[in-house]
């Protein structure tokens, strides 16, 4: 890491209720990358730590992590701009693939608590 660089220490986690599939995780990770509004940004699959044992399912989340020097203010855009773009997606899969996408919520989180 370069001197000045920001640690990221804040993100934004988006994560589909149980009727997602692996493709529909790597399909919405892969539409996130491709937002302007969301470059440089580091974004990744990660398994979710909240599911019971014996789970069955896709038990897998997508974080967005934001650097420390990013204001609160712009954490917030941020935030709002990546519901859009998940809602973009929603409509998107809709389109495409048969069956209603899988509900999706995006929260901001500390990534030191996860």
């Amino acid at each position: 890491m370069a001197e000045g660089e920001g640690v990221a220490d804040r993100g934004i986690r988006v994560r589909l209720d149980e009727r997602a599939s692996r493709s529909d995780v790597s399909a919405l990770k892969a539409w996130l990358e491709r937002e302007r509004v969301l470059e440089g940004l580091r974004i990744v699959e990660r398994p979710r730590g909240d599911e019971p044992d014996g789970h069955m399912g896709v038990a897998m989340e997508i974080w967005l992590a934001v650097v420390s020097s990013t204001t609160t203010i712009a954490v917030s855009k941020l935030l709002d701009q990546t519901a859009r773009a998940v809602q973009a997606w929603r409509a998107n899969r809709r389109e495409v693939e048969s069956g209603e996408p899988p509900e999706a919520s995006v929260d901001p989180v500390n990534l030191d608590e996860r």
